[in-house]
This record gives structure tokens, C-alpha cells and sequence, in this order.
């Protein structure tokens, strides 16, 4: 199976590090153009980049807040003048911002979760179907976790509850759009070895998640990029508002 994306153009959306950088880099070996949004750590994305480009692919970087209406629009608009399309979006943004159990969290922090997990993926979503739509082609890929199924962990209410509405939202727009070219599916992490962990999960917590994963190891972010590949391409043509569970057997259907 040889997956090649020449003359495609692939929007990711916080790929400044993490899933989203790997994803990036790995649309880029396969020939793809892509737009690396970034919202804080430009010198991330500035990395991402200059190994996409030391690999003979091409890449810019947009700095975006995707929670915002506005900066998305611009973000699309930057990747059009860019690239001149837009044929895959990968809704990556998101993180867990702080832990707090929901007996204690505020409603700032409430709207702020669910904005930069779910409302962006929304956000971004709108504003690239009329592209896809006017050209009877394109693929959305949403992020969303093993969170949204079992609840995530202590103080992770508010971040599973947004992850949740991502899965529920791909299978709407699946639907919405089925017919128009454009195809919509999404991808569940599990334990993945991110900054997402190093800064929000303790040692003894990832120690005893591995105890609960059959292949007892966190998964590798390179390895949910290559779902993002399978889903974009034309091996998954008869799949549609599927949610592809990576998580090492922690969660089994």
C-alpha cells in the first residue's frame, strides 16, 4: 500500500508539536503540501517546517487561534494564497488546559476547553466545506480521545465532554456532507507520549496506564499520523463518520 498525496494541499491544525507535528511531517513525506497552524509556539512550528523543507517538502507556517471566527477565516485564507486549495483538513487543536474536577471548575475554564477542542474543530470545519464543496473533493479528519468513551481521568470532565462532541459532530457532518466529495472521519488517541502528558499527567499516573494497556507501552504520535494518512487516502473511500480507536487495546469494541 503506497499512500502518496502529490499536488495535494493539507491544513493542520495545531501541529506545532505533539500529534499535530508528526501528522504534518508525515502528509510532507507523502508529497502533500502543508499549512502548520500554530496559536503560541511559532519556534515549534518553525521546526516543524524546517524539517519538512530539509526533507525536499513544502511547508509554511500560520499562526492562528482556531477558537476564533475570525483568525480561522484568515488561517484558510493563508493557506489558499499559499497553496491555492485546501484538500484535507486535520482537526488537531486541542489540549486539556488545567485539571480540575468539575465540582471546581470555572466557567472560564469550562468555555475555554470546550473552544479549543471542540468550537475550533466546528470553526475550521465551516470554513473549509464551500472550498472542498465547489471542487466536489476533500477529507476532515477530527481529533478526538479515548477520553470522550471512557471519561478521561480526575479532572479531565470538561476536556471529555468536548472530545465526546468532536465524535458526535464527525458523524453529523459525515452525514451532512455524504454525496459532496467530501469525507469526513476521526481518529481516538489513547496514551500517546506527548507534551500533552509530560505537563498534564503525573509519572506514577502514565506508570499505571501502562499497566492497563495490553501492548504496555504509550503510543508513539507517528502512529496516529499514519491513521490520519489511511483516512485522507483513497484506501478509506468507503469509510465514513468512523471513529479509529489508537490506543494500544486500552479500549476495545
Amino acid at each position: 500500500m503506497n499512500i502518496r498525496f502529490d499536488g495535494k494541499v493539507v491544513l493542520v491544525t495545531g501541529a506545532s508539536s505533539g500529534i499535530g507535528a508528526a501528522t504534518a511531517a508525515e502528509f510532507a513525506k507523502s508529497g502533500a503540501k502543508v499549512v502548520v497552524n500554530y496559536h503560541n509556539t511559532r519556534d515549534g512550528a518553525e521546526q516543524v517546517i524546517g524539517e519538512i523543507k530539509n526533507l525536499g517538502g513544502q511547508a509554511v507556517a500560520v499562526q492562528a487561534d482556531v477558537t476564533q471566527k475570525a483568525q480561522v477565516e484568515n488561517l484558510v485564507k493563508a493557506t489558499v494564497d499559499a497553496f491555492g486549495t485546501i484538500d484535507i483538513l486535520v482537526n488537531n487543536a486541542g489540549t486539556l488546559v488545567e485539571r480540575k474536577v468539575l465540582e471546581e471548575t470555572s466557567e472560564e475554564l469550562w468555555h475555554k476547553v470546550i473552544d479549543v477542542n471542540f468550537t475550533s474543530c466546528f470553526l475550521c470545519s465551516q470554513a473549509v466545506i464551500p472550498i472542498m464543496k465547489a471542487k466536489g473533493y476533500g477529507r476532515i479528519i477530527n481529533m478526538t480521545s479515548i477520553a470522550a468513551r471512557n471519561g478521561g481521568g480526575r479532572g479531565a470532565g470538561h476536556y471529555s465532554a468536548a472530545k465526546a462532541g468532536v465524535l458526535t459532530l464527525t458523524k453529523s457532518l459525515a452525514k451532512e456532507l455524504a454525496g459532496t466529495g467530501i469525507q469526513v472521519n476521526a481518529i481516538s488517541p489513547g496514551v500517546i507520549a506527548t507534551r500533552y502528558h509530560d505537563i498534564y499527567t503525573s509519572d506514577e499516573v502514565r506508570a499505571n496506564f501502562k499497566k492497563m494497556i495490553p501492548l504496555a507501552r504509550e503510543g508513539k504520535p507517528e502512529e496516529v499520523a499514519y491513521c490520519a494518512l489511511f483516512l485522507a487516502s483513497e484506501f478509506a473511500d468507503y469509510i465514513l463518520g468512523e471513529t479509529v480507536e489508537i490506543n494500544g487495546g486500552m479500549l476495545m469494541d
